[in-house]
Formats: C-alpha cells, structure tokens, sequence
C-alpha cells in the first residue's frame, strides 16, 4: 500500500492492482499533462495535472465501491478504470482532441489499444483482470463503467472540486462526499437515493458556473484555437502524424512546435503569453443557424475568407464556433418517491440553466491585435452576423465586459 498526500482529498490509499499501475509508463505520463490546458494562462495556479485528478478519482471511486458493497475482482476493475481513465488524454486535454479525433476516430476514452499491450497489460493479467473489460469501464460500458464514465461518475465529482481548489473559484465547490455516499444501483441504473434532487442539482450548478469563468473563458479559448491551428499545421507540415500527436505531451509538443517553422511564431506567442485578441465576440442570436452547424472544413472555408477580406495572412485569422450548449448532468437519474427519474424531469433549474448556457454562447474571430479591428469588421461582412450584438475587437475603449470577462488574468 502507498499513501499519497493530495490537494484535495488529504492522504489517499493506493493498493493492489492500482498501486502496481502507479508506476507505469502511460500513468506516469499524466504528470505532464495539465488538467485546464490553456486556463493555466488565466488561472497562473491552475497547474494541476491529469495525474493527480486520476489519483483522485480511484480516491473517490474506492470510496464509492466501499458504500456500494462491491469487492473482488469487480472491484479492483473498477479501481483500475478509475485510475486508468486518462491516460488516452493527448497534450492539453481536451484542447486537440477534437482534432486527434478526426484522424484517428479515437476519443480520449477509446484505451484498448493502450491497456492492450506494455506493462499495463502485464500488470492487469498479473492480477487476474482483462484489459479489454477495464478498457470498456474505462469507455462506461456495463453497470459499473457508469461509475468511471457516466452522468453521476466520480471523474466528474473530482474535476469539479479540484479545478475549483487550484484555480481559486468557489464556483465547483460541491458535496463529493455526500455524493459519493449517496449512490446507489437501481434495475442496474446507477442513480442517487431518496432525498438527493439537490444533491444532483449541485453538479448541475457547479458545472454551468464554472464553464464561463473557467472552462470557456475567453482567454483560455483564444490560446486553445491558436494551439489547435498550429498542431494542424504541425501535421500538414512535418512527418508526425495524428498518432504520434496523441501520445505526445504538453512539453513535447510545444518543443515539436518550436522546431517548425511554420508553427514557431505561434509557439513563441503561447509561450510568453502573447495571445491573439478578439475581433468578433457574438451572441448566438447574431449568428447564422448554418455557421453555428458548420463542419471543420466549412469553418476553416470561412476563416480564409476573411483573411481575404480584410487583406491578411490567413494564419492571422482564428474562427471559433463552440459546440451548442448541452447539459448531460440534467440526464442524472434520482430517487423521488421510490421511482427512478431524470432530473431535468424533477428540477426546475434544468431550463433555467439551459437558457442561461444559450446566453453565455459565443463565438469568437481572433487576430493579433494590430489587425483585430480589420479582422472583425471583415468577419461580421463575411460571415453574416448581427454587427450591432457583437463586439468587434475588444481593443477598443469603452468595450463593455461580458460575463466571461470575470475572473482570472486578463
């Protein structure tokens, strides 16, 4: 047994099969992962990484399987899924895996190939468990892959809480405890028991304040499109390719863009912390219904575009378009009087939230900031967007703050 001292859940026990994992390649790799990608350049604090979120979800996981009764070998599949979870992540979480994905049609999640083979499968077939079942809790499939990947899964409870600790907002503070404790299983449902609609409502909660303070601040977005147009070009333009990105580190991937010429500049701006600024910041009422539905090509299209209307290199020009809002936490099922219900069936803040995630919408056009007024003219032109609901470069004065504003660097 090891004990480890954490941030967030004080002295966590390692043992078994987890304790045997702990020094494997693919696990000691998440300690050059940060777990908030580019937030760390809102939140300086935010520099945690995915290792010690991985440590805290086993944490919570073994928790969970203590109050749930499960033990042997089903268990120990599970503590191993939990710690295991990640290890799939590519350089900056989830900042490209958009882009791994369209190449390699792998989510993070998708690990048989990576528990398949090397010292993680010796060490799961030592202790008796199949690296393709850990591999599918890992995905969520089964009963119990609900604890590991699912609407009440413990990965969940533990970013929450400890993006909140490390960034210093108060927003993702929640009961994981009393989450934890209150899990129950159900017609093979994983739901939370009698007396927990607030409970749930907690994450819910959680979750839509910390995505525009934290997780979609518009700083962090800026950096994260700037990274994601160089790792593009880093494979357009060198011999590594979609896997080999995948498997890379942050560290290995900023030197990888260094040594690029035609990523070096990028690199450079990431590294000292010289980010583009935002030409256009627009509601999703002042944005056409086909740009919002637009693919990746269709936005790159668009980005060219406007490079040519405003007369500038089109590496000058960053469109971001988020996906629509969703809220998978209004699908979490909870007790109410002895039935099993979803909770956006149970709650009235479900659509309250929901239309407060609409309003925090936006899509962003960024530039350097000698050319963000140009840009955001030539984009509102371009693109067909309502230029009175949008602010065109924020370099100007008097530009009101958005709610996105709060919080953090700017």
């Amino acid at each position: 047994m090891k004990s480890i001292k954490d941030s967030v859940h004080d002295h966590i026990e390692v043992r078994g099969v987890a304790r045997d994992l702990l020094d494997t390649p693919p696990v000691q790799r998440l300690r050059h992962l940060k777990q908030l990608g580019t937030v760390t350049l809102v939140y300086p604090s935010a520099n945690h990484t995915r290792f010690e979120h991985s440590l805290g979800v086993y944490h919570l996981a073994d928790e969970a399987l203590g109050h749930l009764g499960i033990e042997g070998q089903q268990a120990e599949r599970v503590r191993a899924a939990a710690l295991l979870h990640d290890v799939g992540h590519g350089p900056y979480s989830h900042n490209l895996e958009s882009l791994t994905h369209r190449r390699t049609g792998k989510w993070h999640d998708d690990v048989h190939g990576l528990l398949g083979t090397g010292e993680v499968a010796s060490v799961l077939t030592d202790h008796g468990l199949n690296p393709d079942a850990v591999a599918d809790l890992v995905a969520g499939d089964g009963k119990l892959g609900q604890l590991v990947s699912g609407e009440l899964d413990v990965d969940r409870m533990d970013y929450l809480v400890r993006d909140a600790h490390h960034t210093g907002v108060p927003y993702g503070t929640i009961d994981h405890e009393r989450l934890v404790r209150e899990l129950r299983f159900r017609d093979g449902e994983l739901v939370l028991a009698e007396g927990n609609v607030q409970t749930a409502e907690s994450l819910l909660v959680a979750r839509a304040l910390m995505t525009p303070t934290v997780y979609g601040h518009h700083t962090a977005r800026i950096a994260k499109s700037m990274l994601r147009r160089a790792a593009e070009r880093l494979l357009a333009e060198t011999d590594d390719d979609a896997e080999t990105l995948r498997r890379m580190d942050d560290h290995d991937l900023l030197v990888a863009l260094r040594e690029c010429d035609e990523t070096a500049a990028v690199a450079e701006r990431l590294t000292y912390r010289d980010l583009y600024k935002r030409a256009v910041w627009a509601e999703m009422g002042d944005v056409p219904e086909a740009l919002i539905a637009a693919d990746h090509d269709d936005i790159r299209a668009e980005e060219r575009a406007i490079a040519d209307e405003a007369e500038v290199d089109p590496a000058a020009v960053t469109l971001d378009v988020p996906a629509r809002p969703e809220m998978t936490e209004s699908t979490s099922r909870v007790v109410v009087n002895g039935e099993i219900r979803p909770l956006g069936d149970q709650s009235a803040l479900v659509g309250a939230l929901r239309a407060v995630q609409r309003d925090q919408w936006r899509l962003g056009v960024y530039a350097p900031e000698d050319a963000a007024e140009r840009v955001g003219h030539a984009a509102s032109r371009v693109l067909g967007l309502d230029i009175d609901g949008s602010l065109v470069s924020d370099t100007r004065p008097g530009v009101h703050a958005t709610l996105d504003d709060f919080g953090g660097e700017r």
